[in-house]
Protein backbone atom coordinates (compact mmCIF):
# COMPACT_ATOMS: atom_id res chain seq x y z
CA UNK A 1 0.00 0.00 0.00
CA UNK A 2 2.88 2.39 0.79
CA UNK A 3 4.28 1.71 -2.64
CA UNK A 4 0.96 2.78 -4.18
CA UNK A 5 0.98 6.00 -2.16
CA UNK A 6 4.44 6.80 -3.50
CA UNK A 7 3.41 6.05 -7.08
CA UNK A 8 0.28 8.22 -6.77
CA UNK A 9 2.19 11.08 -5.17
CA UNK A 10 4.82 11.13 -7.94
CA UNK A 11 2.13 10.85 -10.59
CA UNK A 12 0.15 13.76 -9.17
CA UNK A 13 3.27 15.91 -9.19
CA UNK A 14 3.04 15.78 -12.99
CA UNK A 15 -0.54 17.07 -13.02
CA UNK A 16 -0.60 20.68 -14.19
CA UNK A 17 -4.32 21.23 -14.77
CA UNK A 18 -7.72 19.66 -14.09
CA UNK A 19 -7.69 17.42 -17.15
CA UNK A 20 -4.20 16.03 -16.53
CA UNK A 21 -4.99 15.32 -12.85
CA UNK A 22 -8.18 13.54 -13.89
CA UNK A 23 -6.31 11.40 -16.43
CA UNK A 24 -3.67 10.51 -13.84
CA UNK A 25 -6.27 9.39 -11.30
CA UNK A 26 -8.36 7.51 -13.86
CA UNK A 27 -5.36 5.57 -15.13
CA UNK A 28 -4.00 4.96 -11.62
CA UNK A 29 -7.21 3.43 -10.26
CA UNK A 30 -7.85 1.47 -13.43
CA UNK A 31 -4.38 -0.08 -13.34
CA UNK A 32 -4.16 -0.76 -9.60
CA UNK A 33 -7.78 -1.38 -8.57
CA UNK A 34 -9.48 -2.55 -11.80
CA UNK A 35 -11.94 0.36 -11.91
CA UNK A 36 -13.92 0.97 -15.12
CA UNK A 37 -14.99 4.56 -14.56
CA UNK A 38 -13.90 7.50 -12.41
CA UNK A 39 -15.23 11.04 -12.13
CA UNK A 40 -14.23 13.94 -9.91
CA UNK A 41 -16.78 16.46 -8.65
CA UNK A 42 -16.13 19.61 -6.65
CA UNK A 43 -18.75 21.42 -4.56
CA UNK A 44 -19.51 25.13 -4.57
CA UNK A 45 -21.29 25.50 -1.25
CA UNK A 46 -22.21 29.17 -1.75
CA UNK A 47 -24.19 28.38 -4.86
CA UNK A 48 -25.13 24.78 -4.08
CA UNK A 49 -23.55 23.56 -7.33
CA UNK A 50 -21.78 20.42 -8.46
CA UNK A 51 -18.97 20.87 -10.95
CA UNK A 52 -17.30 18.19 -13.00
CA UNK A 53 -13.68 18.93 -12.17
CA UNK A 54 -12.13 17.94 -15.48
CA UNK A 55 -14.85 18.92 -17.96
CA UNK A 56 -16.18 22.12 -16.42
CA UNK A 57 -19.75 20.85 -16.41
CA UNK A 58 -21.92 22.44 -13.73
CA UNK A 59 -25.05 20.79 -12.40
CA UNK A 60 -27.45 23.33 -10.91
CA UNK A 61 -30.77 21.97 -12.18
CA UNK A 62 -32.00 19.39 -9.67
CA UNK A 63 -33.63 17.37 -12.43
CA UNK A 64 -30.20 16.72 -13.88
CA UNK A 65 -28.66 15.44 -10.67
CA UNK A 66 -29.25 11.95 -9.36
CA UNK A 67 -30.84 11.75 -5.93
CA UNK A 68 -27.70 10.28 -4.44
CA UNK A 69 -25.53 13.10 -5.82
CA UNK A 70 -27.93 15.70 -4.43
CA UNK A 71 -27.66 14.13 -1.01
CA UNK A 72 -23.92 14.73 -1.02
CA UNK A 73 -24.45 18.46 -1.58
CA UNK A 74 -27.46 19.10 0.60
CA UNK A 75 -26.34 17.16 3.64
CA UNK A 76 -22.99 19.05 3.81
CA UNK A 77 -21.22 16.06 5.31
CA UNK A 78 -18.36 17.03 7.58
CA UNK A 79 -16.73 13.64 8.02
CA UNK A 80 -14.18 11.91 5.82
CA UNK A 81 -16.48 9.13 4.67
CA UNK A 82 -18.00 7.37 1.70
CA UNK A 83 -21.22 5.97 0.29
CA UNK A 84 -21.96 2.92 -1.77
CA UNK A 85 -24.85 2.15 -4.06
CA UNK A 86 -25.37 -0.59 -6.62
CA UNK A 87 -23.01 0.85 -9.20
CA UNK A 88 -20.72 3.42 -7.63
CA UNK A 89 -18.50 4.25 -4.71
CA UNK A 90 -18.74 7.92 -3.65
CA UNK A 91 -15.75 8.97 -1.61
CA UNK A 92 -15.53 12.40 0.02
CA UNK A 93 -12.48 14.58 -0.69
CA UNK A 94 -11.79 16.34 2.62
CA UNK A 95 -10.76 19.92 3.35
CA UNK A 96 -10.50 20.61 7.05
CA UNK A 97 -14.02 19.90 8.32
CA UNK A 98 -15.80 20.40 5.01
CA UNK A 99 -15.66 18.33 1.81
CA UNK A 100 -14.43 20.05 -1.36
CA UNK A 101 -15.99 17.33 -3.49
CA UNK A 102 -15.95 13.60 -4.06
CA UNK A 103 -14.69 10.80 -6.27
CA UNK A 104 -17.30 8.75 -8.09
CA UNK A 105 -15.80 5.34 -8.87
CA UNK A 106 -17.37 2.43 -10.69
CA UNK A 107 -16.43 -1.27 -10.17
CA UNK A 108 -12.98 -2.32 -9.02
CA UNK A 109 -11.82 -3.74 -5.71
CA UNK A 110 -14.08 -1.59 -3.55
CA UNK A 111 -12.78 -2.74 -0.16
CA UNK A 112 -9.15 -2.06 -1.14
CA UNK A 113 -10.09 1.31 -2.70
CA UNK A 114 -11.83 2.43 0.50
CA UNK A 115 -8.87 1.40 2.62
CA UNK A 116 -6.46 3.15 0.24
CA UNK A 117 -8.53 6.36 0.12
CA UNK A 118 -8.58 6.71 3.91
CA UNK A 119 -5.16 8.28 3.46
CA UNK A 120 -4.92 8.94 -0.27
CA UNK A 121 -8.06 11.12 -0.33
CA UNK A 122 -6.13 13.85 1.53
CA UNK A 123 -3.35 13.71 -1.04
CA UNK A 124 -5.85 13.88 -3.93
CA UNK A 125 -7.85 16.63 -2.24
CA UNK A 126 -4.74 18.77 -1.72
CA UNK A 127 -3.77 18.45 -5.38
CA UNK A 128 -7.28 19.41 -6.50
CA UNK A 129 -7.31 22.40 -4.13
CA UNK A 130 -4.02 23.58 -5.61
CA UNK A 131 -5.39 23.27 -9.14
CA UNK A 132 -8.55 25.17 -8.19
CA UNK A 133 -6.51 27.87 -6.47
CA UNK A 134 -4.21 28.21 -9.48
CA UNK A 135 -7.24 28.45 -11.78
CA UNK A 136 -8.81 31.09 -9.58
CA UNK A 137 -5.58 33.10 -9.51
CA UNK A 138 -5.29 32.82 -13.30
CA UNK A 139 -8.88 34.04 -13.66
CA UNK A 140 -8.00 37.08 -11.58
CA UNK A 141 -4.90 37.68 -13.67
CA UNK A 142 -6.99 37.40 -16.85
CA UNK A 143 -9.54 39.79 -15.38
CA UNK A 144 -7.00 42.48 -14.57
CA UNK A 145 -5.46 41.99 -18.01
CA UNK A 146 -8.78 42.55 -19.77
CA UNK A 147 -9.51 45.65 -17.65
CA UNK A 148 -6.09 47.00 -18.58
CA UNK A 149 -6.63 46.21 -22.28
CA UNK A 150 -10.04 47.89 -22.35
CA UNK A 151 -8.46 50.97 -20.80
CA UNK A 152 -5.62 50.91 -23.35
CA UNK A 153 -7.93 50.85 -26.38
CA UNK A 154 -8.31 54.60 -26.10
CA UNK A 155 -4.59 55.08 -26.70
CA UNK A 156 -5.02 54.28 -30.39
CA UNK A 157 -8.78 54.29 -31.10
CA UNK A 158 -11.63 56.68 -30.42
CA UNK A 159 -14.41 55.56 -32.75
CA UNK A 160 -17.17 53.54 -31.10
CA UNK A 161 -17.71 51.50 -34.27
CA UNK A 162 -14.22 50.10 -33.71
CA UNK A 163 -14.02 50.22 -29.91
CA UNK A 164 -17.27 48.39 -29.08
CA UNK A 165 -16.41 45.21 -31.08
CA UNK A 166 -12.98 45.11 -29.40
CA UNK A 167 -14.57 45.36 -25.95
CA UNK A 168 -17.14 42.73 -26.92
CA UNK A 169 -14.51 40.30 -28.14
CA UNK A 170 -12.42 40.77 -24.97
CA UNK A 171 -15.34 40.16 -22.60
CA UNK A 172 -16.60 37.25 -24.71
CA UNK A 173 -13.20 35.59 -24.50
CA UNK A 174 -13.10 36.10 -20.73
CA UNK A 175 -16.68 34.94 -20.05
CA UNK A 176 -16.39 31.77 -22.12
CA UNK A 177 -19.53 30.09 -20.76
CA UNK A 178 -21.92 32.99 -21.48
CA UNK A 179 -23.32 34.94 -24.41
CA UNK A 180 -22.28 38.60 -24.44
CA UNK A 181 -24.23 41.48 -26.01
CA UNK A 182 -23.37 45.18 -26.03
CA UNK A 183 -26.15 47.72 -26.58
CA UNK A 184 -25.63 51.46 -27.09
CA UNK A 185 -28.43 53.96 -26.53
CA UNK A 186 -29.34 56.00 -29.60
CA UNK A 187 -32.27 58.42 -29.56
CA UNK A 188 -33.54 56.86 -26.32
CA UNK A 189 -33.53 53.37 -27.82
CA UNK A 190 -31.06 50.57 -27.20
CA UNK A 191 -29.40 49.37 -30.38
CA UNK A 192 -27.38 46.16 -30.55
CA UNK A 193 -23.81 47.14 -31.38
CA UNK A 194 -22.05 43.81 -30.79
CA UNK A 195 -22.44 41.09 -32.00
CA UNK A 196 -24.63 41.41 -35.09
CA UNK A 197 -27.69 39.53 -33.79
CA UNK A 198 -29.66 38.89 -30.59
CA UNK A 199 -32.71 36.62 -30.96
CA UNK A 200 -33.90 36.89 -27.34
CA UNK A 201 -36.76 39.40 -27.41
CA UNK A 202 -37.03 39.38 -23.62
CA UNK A 203 -33.67 41.15 -23.46
CA UNK A 204 -35.04 44.06 -25.50
CA UNK A 205 -38.11 44.25 -23.26
CA UNK A 206 -36.02 44.51 -20.10
CA UNK A 207 -33.69 47.09 -21.68
CA UNK A 208 -36.65 49.34 -22.48
CA UNK A 209 -37.55 49.43 -18.78
CA UNK A 210 -34.08 50.05 -17.36
CA UNK A 211 -34.13 53.19 -15.20
CA UNK A 212 -31.90 56.13 -16.31
CA UNK A 213 -29.45 55.57 -13.46
CA UNK A 214 -29.44 51.84 -13.03
CA UNK A 215 -27.49 49.38 -10.95
CA UNK A 216 -26.92 45.98 -12.47
CA UNK A 217 -30.01 43.81 -12.85
CA UNK A 218 -30.25 40.00 -12.72
CA UNK A 219 -33.39 38.24 -13.96
CA UNK A 220 -35.41 35.93 -11.71
CA UNK A 221 -33.84 32.91 -13.36
CA UNK A 222 -30.42 34.36 -12.41
CA UNK A 223 -29.21 33.43 -15.91
CA UNK A 224 -29.30 36.88 -17.57
CA UNK A 225 -27.59 39.99 -16.26
CA UNK A 226 -27.81 43.63 -17.33
CA UNK A 227 -24.77 45.79 -16.56
CA UNK A 228 -25.35 49.45 -17.45
CA UNK A 229 -22.82 51.66 -19.19
CA UNK A 230 -22.87 55.06 -17.47
CA UNK A 231 -21.18 58.19 -18.81
CA UNK A 232 -21.43 61.53 -17.01
CA UNK A 233 -24.32 60.16 -14.93
CA UNK A 234 -26.26 59.18 -18.05
CA UNK A 235 -27.21 55.69 -19.20
CA UNK A 236 -25.49 55.34 -22.58
CA UNK A 237 -25.68 51.59 -23.06
CA UNK A 238 -25.67 48.17 -21.45
CA UNK A 239 -23.63 44.98 -21.41
CA UNK A 240 -25.97 42.00 -21.33
CA UNK A 241 -24.74 38.58 -20.24
CA UNK A 242 -26.80 35.46 -20.80
CA UNK A 243 -26.03 31.98 -19.52
CA UNK A 244 -27.52 29.09 -21.45
CA UNK A 245 -27.21 26.59 -18.58
CA UNK A 246 -26.12 27.92 -15.22
CA UNK A 247 -26.84 30.81 -12.91
CA UNK A 248 -24.50 33.79 -13.08
CA UNK A 249 -22.22 33.46 -10.07
CA UNK A 250 -21.46 36.22 -7.58
CA UNK A 251 -17.83 36.39 -8.67
CA UNK A 252 -18.96 36.75 -12.30
CA UNK A 253 -21.29 39.58 -11.28
CA UNK A 254 -18.38 41.29 -9.55
CA UNK A 255 -16.20 40.91 -12.65
CA UNK A 256 -18.92 42.21 -14.96
CA UNK A 257 -19.67 45.23 -12.76
CA UNK A 258 -16.05 46.30 -12.99
CA UNK A 259 -15.81 45.52 -16.70
CA UNK A 260 -18.90 47.65 -17.33
CA UNK A 261 -17.37 50.54 -15.36
CA UNK A 262 -14.11 50.33 -17.29
CA UNK A 263 -15.97 50.06 -20.60
CA UNK A 264 -18.04 53.12 -19.66
CA UNK A 265 -14.90 55.08 -18.90
CA UNK A 266 -13.31 54.06 -22.19
CA UNK A 267 -16.43 54.94 -24.19
CA UNK A 268 -16.71 58.30 -22.42
CA UNK A 269 -13.07 59.14 -23.12
CA UNK A 270 -13.51 58.03 -26.72
CA UNK A 271 -16.41 60.46 -27.15
CA UNK A 272 -14.39 63.29 -25.62
CA UNK A 273 -11.34 62.49 -27.75
CA UNK A 274 -13.49 62.19 -30.85
CA UNK A 275 -14.78 65.72 -30.31
CA UNK A 276 -11.30 67.08 -29.65
CA UNK A 277 -9.76 65.33 -32.63
CA UNK A 278 -12.69 65.99 -34.93
CA UNK A 279 -11.10 69.02 -36.54
CA UNK A 280 -7.73 67.32 -36.70
CA UNK A 281 -9.03 64.22 -38.47
CA UNK A 282 -11.69 65.59 -40.80
CA UNK A 283 -11.18 67.44 -44.02
CA UNK A 284 -12.56 70.93 -43.39
CA UNK A 285 -14.06 71.34 -46.85
CA UNK A 286 -15.87 68.02 -47.31
CA UNK A 287 -16.35 66.71 -43.78
CA UNK A 288 -14.77 63.41 -44.87
CA UNK A 289 -11.71 61.95 -43.17
CA UNK A 290 -8.49 63.63 -44.19
CA UNK A 291 -5.68 61.67 -45.84
CA UNK A 292 -3.84 60.89 -42.61
CA UNK A 293 -6.91 59.64 -40.78
CA UNK A 294 -8.05 57.69 -43.83
CA UNK A 295 -4.77 55.80 -43.80
CA UNK A 296 -5.29 54.97 -40.12
CA UNK A 297 -8.78 53.69 -40.84
CA UNK A 298 -7.45 51.54 -43.68
CA UNK A 299 -5.06 49.88 -41.23
CA UNK A 300 -7.92 49.29 -38.78
CA UNK A 301 -10.41 47.96 -41.32
CA UNK A 302 -7.94 45.64 -43.08
CA UNK A 303 -6.78 44.27 -39.71
CA UNK A 304 -10.40 43.72 -38.65
CA UNK A 305 -11.25 42.03 -41.95
CA UNK A 306 -8.33 39.63 -41.53
CA UNK A 307 -9.11 38.96 -37.88
CA UNK A 308 -12.82 38.38 -38.35
CA UNK A 309 -12.56 36.86 -41.85
CA UNK A 310 -15.09 39.35 -43.23
CA UNK A 311 -15.18 40.95 -46.70
CA UNK A 312 -13.95 44.50 -47.31
CA UNK A 313 -14.08 46.60 -50.47
CA UNK A 314 -12.63 49.96 -51.41
CA UNK A 315 -13.87 52.46 -54.00
CA UNK A 316 -11.56 55.12 -55.39
CA UNK A 317 -13.49 58.07 -56.87
CA UNK A 318 -12.45 60.99 -59.06
CA UNK A 319 -14.56 63.97 -60.16
CA UNK A 320 -14.43 64.06 -63.94
CA UNK A 321 -12.86 67.17 -65.58
CA UNK A 322 -12.54 68.92 -62.22
CA UNK A 323 -9.64 71.08 -63.39
CA UNK A 324 -11.86 72.51 -66.12
CA UNK A 325 -14.34 73.70 -63.48
CA UNK A 326 -11.59 75.52 -61.60
CA UNK A 327 -10.24 77.04 -64.79
CA UNK A 328 -13.62 78.28 -66.02
CA UNK A 329 -15.44 79.25 -62.83
CA UNK A 330 -12.66 79.67 -60.28
CA UNK A 331 -11.60 77.82 -57.17
CA UNK A 332 -14.61 78.94 -55.15
CA UNK A 333 -16.79 77.07 -57.63
CA UNK A 334 -14.46 74.08 -57.34
CA UNK A 335 -14.87 74.12 -53.56
CA UNK A 336 -18.65 74.19 -53.92
CA UNK A 337 -18.47 71.19 -56.26
CA UNK A 338 -16.35 69.29 -53.74
CA UNK A 339 -18.76 70.10 -50.92
CA UNK A 340 -21.81 69.14 -52.98
CA UNK A 341 -20.33 65.90 -54.32
CA UNK A 342 -19.15 64.78 -50.87
CA UNK A 343 -22.54 65.58 -49.31
CA UNK A 344 -24.32 63.70 -52.10
CA UNK A 345 -22.09 60.65 -51.70
CA UNK A 346 -22.45 60.64 -47.91
CA UNK A 347 -26.23 60.44 -48.30
CA UNK A 348 -25.79 57.17 -50.23
CA UNK A 349 -23.45 55.47 -47.76
CA UNK A 350 -24.17 53.39 -44.68
CA UNK A 351 -23.34 54.70 -41.23
CA UNK A 352 -20.37 52.37 -40.81
CA UNK A 353 -18.87 53.00 -44.27
CA UNK A 354 -15.66 55.05 -44.20
CA UNK A 355 -15.32 58.01 -46.56
CA UNK A 356 -12.16 60.04 -46.95
CA UNK A 357 -10.75 62.78 -49.15
CA UNK A 358 -7.66 61.25 -50.66
CA UNK A 359 -6.44 64.47 -52.20
CA UNK A 360 -7.66 67.17 -54.59
CA UNK A 361 -10.80 65.88 -56.28
CA UNK A 362 -10.12 62.24 -55.34
CA UNK A 363 -12.10 60.38 -52.68
CA UNK A 364 -11.83 56.92 -51.14
CA UNK A 365 -14.65 54.90 -49.60
CA UNK A 366 -14.14 51.77 -47.48
CA UNK A 367 -17.05 49.32 -47.38
CA UNK A 368 -16.71 46.89 -44.43
CA UNK A 369 -18.58 43.57 -44.61
CA UNK A 370 -19.09 44.09 -48.34
CA UNK A 371 -18.21 41.89 -51.31
CA UNK A 372 -17.57 43.06 -54.88
CA UNK A 373 -21.14 42.61 -56.11
CA UNK A 374 -22.56 44.74 -53.29
CA UNK A 375 -19.78 47.30 -53.70
CA UNK A 376 -20.68 47.66 -57.37
CA UNK A 377 -24.29 48.47 -56.41
CA UNK A 378 -23.06 51.09 -53.91
CA UNK A 379 -20.76 52.57 -56.55
CA UNK A 380 -23.63 52.75 -59.05
CA UNK A 381 -25.76 54.60 -56.49
CA UNK A 382 -22.93 57.07 -55.96
CA UNK A 383 -22.41 57.56 -59.67
CA UNK A 384 -26.08 58.15 -60.45
CA UNK A 385 -26.72 60.41 -57.45
CA UNK A 386 -23.79 62.67 -58.33
CA UNK A 387 -24.74 62.74 -62.02
CA UNK A 388 -28.31 63.77 -61.15
CA UNK A 389 -27.31 66.46 -58.65
CA UNK A 390 -27.58 70.04 -59.86
CA UNK A 391 -25.00 72.46 -58.53
CA UNK A 392 -26.00 76.12 -58.38
CA UNK A 393 -22.85 78.20 -58.83
CA UNK A 394 -24.72 81.42 -58.16
CA UNK A 395 -24.38 80.58 -54.48
CA UNK A 396 -20.76 81.66 -54.64
CA UNK A 397 -20.79 84.09 -57.58
CA UNK A 398 -23.89 85.91 -58.80
CA UNK A 399 -22.07 87.08 -61.92
CA UNK A 400 -21.64 83.55 -63.30
CA UNK A 401 -23.96 83.23 -66.29
CA UNK A 402 -24.25 79.43 -66.41
CA UNK A 403 -25.47 79.09 -62.83
CA UNK A 404 -26.48 75.41 -62.83
CA UNK A 405 -23.99 72.68 -63.69
CA UNK A 406 -23.75 68.89 -63.36
CA UNK A 407 -20.63 66.83 -62.75
CA UNK A 408 -19.87 63.12 -63.04
CA UNK A 409 -17.51 60.78 -61.26
CA UNK A 410 -15.40 57.78 -62.23
CA UNK A 411 -15.01 54.89 -59.81
CA UNK A 412 -12.63 51.95 -59.27
CA UNK A 413 -13.47 49.00 -57.01
CA UNK A 414 -11.22 46.42 -55.35
CA UNK A 415 -12.09 43.66 -52.87
CA UNK A 416 -9.44 43.10 -50.20
CA UNK A 417 -7.76 39.70 -50.10
CA UNK A 418 -6.57 38.30 -46.78
CA UNK A 419 -3.11 37.83 -48.31
CA UNK A 420 -2.89 41.56 -49.15
CA UNK A 421 -1.19 44.16 -47.02
CA UNK A 422 -3.11 47.29 -46.04
CA UNK A 423 -1.45 49.39 -48.76
CA UNK A 424 -2.84 47.16 -51.50
CA UNK A 425 -6.45 48.13 -50.86
CA UNK A 426 -6.42 51.64 -52.31
CA UNK A 427 -3.53 50.93 -54.65
CA UNK A 428 -5.51 48.30 -56.53
CA UNK A 429 -8.74 50.33 -56.43
CA UNK A 430 -6.80 53.26 -57.88
CA UNK A 431 -5.65 51.09 -60.79
CA UNK A 432 -9.29 50.31 -61.53
CA UNK A 433 -10.11 54.03 -61.30
CA UNK A 434 -7.38 54.80 -63.83
CA UNK A 435 -8.95 52.36 -66.30
CA UNK A 436 -12.38 53.95 -65.75
CA UNK A 437 -10.99 57.41 -66.52
CA UNK A 438 -9.00 56.26 -69.53
CA UNK A 439 -11.96 54.40 -71.03
CA UNK A 440 -14.51 57.18 -71.04
CA UNK A 441 -15.19 58.44 -67.46
CA UNK A 442 -18.53 58.44 -65.62
CA UNK A 443 -18.23 54.69 -65.20
CA UNK A 444 -17.26 51.93 -62.76
CA UNK A 445 -14.41 49.47 -63.18
CA UNK A 446 -13.75 46.49 -60.90
CA UNK A 447 -10.17 45.38 -60.32
CA UNK A 448 -10.20 41.59 -60.88
CA UNK A 449 -8.01 38.73 -59.62
CA UNK A 450 -5.70 38.92 -62.63
CA UNK A 451 -4.26 42.17 -61.26
CA UNK A 452 -0.78 40.76 -60.50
Amino acid sequence: MLNLFEILSKSLDNGYDAESVYNILRDFFSKNFNTTDLEIFVINEKQNLLKNFSKDWIYSDENKIKDFDKKLILSKITENTYFLNEDYLYYILPKNCQPIGFLKIKSGNTVEIIEFLKTASYLISLKIQNILLAKSMQKNIDFHEIVRNIAKIIETQYELSYIIPLIGEMIDKFMTNHLIYIFIKNNEKFELTWPSKCSDNSIYSILENLPPKSEYKITNSEKTGFFPLISENKLIGCIVVKSMENKISNIEISYLEQLAKQSSATINRANVYAEILKHATLDALTGFYNRRQLEERIKQETAKAKRQKTPLCAIMIDIDFFKRINDIYGHAAGDLVLKTVSKTMRSQLREYDVAGRYGGEEFAVLLPFTKTEEAFMVAERLRKSVENTKIDLSKINHEIQNKIINVTISLGIYEFKYSDDCDSLLKEADKALYIAKESGRNKIVVRTDDKK
